[in-house]
């Protein structure tokens, strides 16, 4: 297929020159944007009758840290824990009110597998709140929700706490195989005979530990690998990353230090400072960024670390009620979340692909267009990644040939597109992203005047998701 697509898109707009176009304008419009507050937009509400409306009353996230930083030495349970704490300070809502918990991860610490329950218990919440962990590789935390919203829309609860965690600077490192085979068997040996017969049969080669890697278990291939031969595939030049790339820093800087991260809650690291901010926003320059060696298609690769997410640490919480719970507790919600959608493709070819092929479903199952909405979030892997999917949703032929469509869906417009940065420069703890990603919507749309998001992601396994947010009525 990369070959096909190869041909195939040449003659879509991928010049450096239209990378520099959008560049500035999306950084002139972001600008104007966030001057002040403008009026919302009188828009429909996607209400339906029969159905519970179901909102957001409040979103917090732990800083999120580069792995191997100041978080180094706790553990997933403990980031999840700090992010249910600082959602309990700021909505002062009380424990007993909350029917359920859930959280997403993808990289599970064996003692802590169910993260959910450790932390909710550690927060303080009575033994009696179940908790559960899903796991949907990069779209966890939205799995999360959706469920807190299948909860609350059956009846079965009127307040869920959703949230995400991750903490690649301590993942599982295991024995090999062989190793680990021996060493169960051995447990199992009741005689000293039997004991040492096992271990004399253990060879140099069984302590070789397994690794861990970002990498699809069905190809055996890096998503770095599988996002360079995206941007391949698309034209994606490693100028157009860059550029991308620096947009993504440079908005983020520029949110954080004018105060529009309100999500971010700060966390008394034990034994540590309180870390109060991201510490991966890292405005950089074209040339030094330029210099950087391709990471993972050696050497003719356009992804580098400068053009990627990093490894990240964080641990995000949104509290999600139905509506009337809320109005009835006092709240002002920010937020109704509407309807959403998962989609699966090719994990090969098409691995992060998901917004491409979300959008379209999501907004038709809502009846708007891509001209109703004024606030895109999505999630950024890498910066090829995020251009190839605004290419593919802005090819008729694409449509027409890989999603069964008569025309294409359109590409997001940049000047509403990811303002305020994204998991280029804010970071990816894999599992807590969805939550940041919903809460910046709603944000966004408060501040800039909207009434519709759009958010989606892409997760390995070459999965989806978006869902439509609604501003509530100021």
């Amino acid at each position: 297929m990369s070959s096909m697509l190869t041909n195939a898109i040449r003659n879509l707009p991928a010049s450096s020159a239209w990378a520099a176009r959008v560049f500035a304008r999306s950084l002139s419009c972001s600008s104007q944007l966030q001057a002040a507050a403008v009026q919302p937009k009188t828009k429909k509400t996607l209400a339906k009758s029969g159905v519970k409306n179901i909102v957001v009353v409040e979103g917090v996230r732990i800083p999120f840290l580069q792995s191997g930083t100041t978080y180094a030495d706790l553990m997933p349970h403990d980031l999840a824990r700090a992010a249910l704490q600082g959602l309990l300070n700021r909505t002062s809502v009380p424990r007993d009110v909350v029917d359920y918990i859930v959280y997403g991860t993808v990289i599970q610490e064996v003692k802590t597998s169910n993260v959910a329950r450790e932390a909710a218990l550690g927060a303080g919440f009575s033994d009696k709140t179940p908790a559960h962990t899903v796991t949907m590789a990069c779209i966890s935390s939205n799995q999360a929700m959706t469920t807190g919203v299948g909860l609350i829309a059956a009846g079965q609860c009127d307040v869920v706490v959703a949230g995400g965690v991750e903490l690649m600077s301590d993942v599982p490192i295991r024995h090999s195989r062989k190793m680990r085979k021996t060493m169960l068997t051995l447990n199992r040996a009741k005689t000293l005979g039997q004991k040492l017969s096992l271990i004399s049969k253990i060879r140099p080669d069984y302590f070789a530990p397994e690794l861990p890697a970002v990498a699809e278990f069905s190809t055996s291939e890096t998503m770095g690998h599988s996002a360079d031969r995206l941007a391949a595939a698309f034209a994606v030049s490693r100028l157009e990353q860059d550029e991308y790339a620096l947009r993504s820093h440079t908005l983020a800087k520029k949110a954080q230090d004018s105060g529009l991260l309100l999500d971010v809650v700060p966390f008394k690291v034990p034994g540590k400072e309180t870390v109060t901010k991201d510490n991966g926003i890292r405005p950089s320059s074209m040339e030094q960024m330029g210099k950087l060696k391709p990471a993972f298609i050696k050497p003719y690769g356009t992804v580098t670390a400068a053009n990627s997410s990093f490894l990240t640490d964080g641990a995000s919480a949104v509290l999600l009620m139905s509506e009337e719970k809320a109005l009835a507790m006092g709240y002002k919600p920010k937020a109704y979340l509407r309807d959403f959608v998962y989609v699966s493709q090719d994990p090969k070819d098409q691995l992060l692909l998901g917004p491409t092929y979300a959008t379209p479903k999501v907004l038709e199952k809502a009846g708007l267009t891509m001209a109703d909405i004024d606030v895109f979030e999505f999630h950024e892997a890498f910066a090829g990644q995020i251009l190839a999917n605004l290419k593919a949703m802005d090819s008729d032929w694409f449509a027409q040939n890989y999603m069964g469509r008569k025309s294409k869906v359109g590409a997001p417009p940049l000047e509403k597109f990811n303002n305020w940065g994204g998991s280029l420069s804010l970071g990816h703890p894999f599992g807590a992203t969805g939550c940041r990603l919903v809460i910046t919507a709603a944000h966004r749309l408060k501040k800039e005047g909207g009434q519709y998001g759009l958010v989606a992601a892409c997760a390995a396994g070459g999965q989806g998701h978006a869902m439509i947010v609604e501003l509530y009525p100021q």
